[in-house]
């Protein structure tokens, strides 16, 4: 999937792709017209992806072929063992959770599943949880608690599900209850919004000690084509909405919601999974590693003063 302002680089990739097909020919030779396109596309990536609007990031951070919580699972983690349910209604297949070790570290893991294929989307309710699947989140972070293991939660859901059934099963206290809850668990908690971080079905597991964004991510309060229609009478408008959202990871440092960005390699995550997971990866284990240093009252004195600061008139 191409992205529109993504046109002159996908142009210039499909004539480097044209000439070194041609180039096989011994009797024919671009390699000087490659190099000077690949420089030339090289120029180009880095002005496209120097100047991204808050909604073409928004495009990016949901990119269909963007990295997945299975994609971390399979290529940041050395195991992982998932555990299932909220012994209370059944088990939320769009929240996922379970023991991890990554690298030397052993961790409670929570993230969102969108799934990959249109089956797994369905399954999976395109990431959108259900109160049982906070309810299973808060099973498994008492867990941690219990065996004194640091928590870290991978966030890109587009919202929590707004249906019926869900609502019916208590979502908004489902929701609450893991806000308030986590606020006070004894163990290191790094958040990091790889994705989407939508609305309260992000913050369901985003209380964190440390929180990090993908560069392409975005944590709003409510998706821009909402905002857009409930403030400006016009989804259309979602462009428009994004920018006022302040819904990007610089926008987000600025304001002190967010602790730390990871850069993508050029192009977003989609384009080198290894690469991104690498570097994500890394920044969890120096955050884990300078929490696990705090007492658990240090960690909730300092956790509290976080949050109190955010939304705070700077003065």
């Amino acid at each position: 999937m191409s992205l529109d302002f993504e046109n002159p680089i996908l142009e210039l990739e499909g004539r480097i792709a044209e000439l070194r097909k041609l180039n096989v020919d011994p009797g024919v030779k671009f390699d000087a017209e490659i190099a000077q396109l690949e420089k030339e596309l090289k120029t180009v990536k880095a002005r496209v992806y120097s100047d991204l609007t808050p909604w073409q990031r928004v495009q990016i951070a949901r990119h269909k072929d963007r990295p997945l919580f299975r994609d971390y699972v399979s290529l940041m983690l050395s195991d992982f063992v998932e555990l299932h349910g909220d012994r209370c209604f059944g088990d939320d297949r769009a929240l996922v959770g379970g023991l991890a070790t990554i690298e030397d570290k052993k961790v409670m893991l929570l993230g969102f599943d969108k799934g990959r294929t249109v089956e797994e989307k369905v399954k999976n309710n395109f990431g959108m949880s259900h109160p049982e699947g906070y309810r299973k989140a808060l099973r498994l972070m008492r867990l941690a608690v219990k065996y004194r293991i640091p928590i870290v939660c991978l966030i890109d859901t587009p919202a929590a599900y707004p249906g019926t059934a869900a609502e019916e099963r208590g979502q908004a206290e489902a929701i609450a209850r893991n806000i308030t809850e986590m606020s006070a668990i004894e163990v290191p908690i790094v958040a990091a919004v790889t994705g989407e971080g939508g609305s309260g079905g992000a913050l369901g597991i985003a209380v964190a000690d440390y929180v990090i964004m993908l560069s392409n991510s975005v944590y709003s309060v409510i998706p821009p084509e909402g905002c857009a229609a409930i403030l400006m009478r016009d989804a259309a408008k979602a462009p428009e909405a994004a920018a006022a959202l302040k819904l990007t990871a610089k926008s987000l440092l600025e304001l002190g919601v967010i602790d730390e960005i990871v850069e993508e390699p050029i192009g977003g995550a989609h384009r080198d999974y290894a690469a991104t997971i690498e570097i994500l990866k890394k920044s969890l284990l120096k955050a884990i590693t300078s929490l696990e240093r705090s007492s658990p009252r240090s960690l909730l004195t300092k956790r509290y003063e976080k949050y109190s600061r955010i939304g705070r008139p700077q003065t």
